[in-house]
């Protein structure tokens, strides 16, 4: 027989209860329905087999041949269906995928999220990276950062991070120029990516409304971390975020020259779906990364 669309899977929900039970009355008790609902669904499911299941006596109902043939192999499948999905939300609960900008990736969260592991023993964690904003519909995250207003329909947004930029550039190249005093001598040095309007933000803010940037060969390296290396390598001058990089400054391997920083109204977000926020991993790591955020990140009080 073909299963079909309108095939009354309901009935044979019901049909198994009934069957171990030996008894509609206590079968409705298992699953919340009425004596007449369970007879019922299984008149339903008789007229679609065109069999009878039961032997109904008074106060009493019997297998009849085909029911005793069709009840082991319904708990069976219904036992199968049951271990499927288990499985399912137990892998669900298992493991926490985080998606996330490649430089917050790379810069900061890598090497802290070893911290919440230790925390956790029990999830795994899996972290994806990509430059775009993803569809929690379907693209599978539980939780994603973004760099944004913190308005996304659908989604609970807390705010991680007031997005800054600043030019840093490797403290060597900065001595081929006899040091940086003045925001118009990065300009004798290449910009990394000169076409990027943080630029010209910052260098009107810092009183160089007319900085030459078209001199500049333009180069797109597309990521910050990569431009963040280039300026490393001594390569040029990047426009970055601060906030990143600040074991590289520690270590000597990049250099702040100047206090000012700018923001272009987008800030570093960490959201998840509405309706998943109760999700207990959801949840320990939203704690976790917030109050680590916290330590590195201080957000000033308005």
């Amino acid at each position: 027989m073909k299963m079909s669309r309108n095939f009354p899977l309901n009935g044979l929900r019901v049909f198994e209860a009934a069957a171990r039970h030996l008894s509609f009355t206590k079968a409705g008790e298992e699953l919340g329905l009425t004596q007449t609902a369970v007879s019922y669904q299984i008149k339903l499911l008789e007229e679609t087999l065109g069999q009878s299941l039961f032997l109904r006596r008074p106060r009493q109902v019997t297998l009849t041949d085909a029911g005793r043939k069709l009840a082991p192999k319904v708990t069976e499948g219904f036992g199968t269906l049951t271990e499927a999905v288990g499985s399912l939300r137990q892998d669900a609960n298992d493991t926490l995928t985080i998606n996330a900008p490649m430089t917050i990736t790379s810069q900061w969260l890598a090497r802290r999220i070893g911290t919440f592991q230790m925390q956790h023993a029990n999830l795994a964690v899996r972290l994806d990276t990509t430059q775009s904003i993803i569809d929690f519909s379907r693209v599978e995250a539980d939780v994603a950062i973004r760099i944004g207003k913190g308005e996304w329909p659908g989604l609970t947004s807390h705010l991680l991070l007031r997005g800054a930029f600043t030019p840093m550039l490797s403290p060597k190249l900065a001595e081929t120029i006899g040091g940086i005093e003045h925001p118009s001598d990065l300009l004798k040095l290449r910009i990394i990516d000169p076409g990027d309007p943080w630029w010209r933000m910052w260098f009107d803010a810092a009183g160089v409304p007319d900085a030459d940037l078209k001199k500049h060969p333009r180069s797109q390296l597309g990521v910050q971390s990569y431009e963040a290396n280039a300026a490393m390598a001594g390569q040029g001058v990047a426009i970055l975020t601060p906030a990143y990089y600040a074991e590289e400054v520690a270590a000597g391997r990049l250099v702040q020259p100047f206090d000012l920083s700018c923001n272009d109204g987008n800030d570093c977000w960490v959201v998840y779906p509405e309706h998943r926020g109760r999700t207990p991993k959801i949840k320990a790591f939203l704690d976790w990364i917030m109050a680590t955020a916290s330590v590195d990140w201080p957000i000033p009080t308005p």
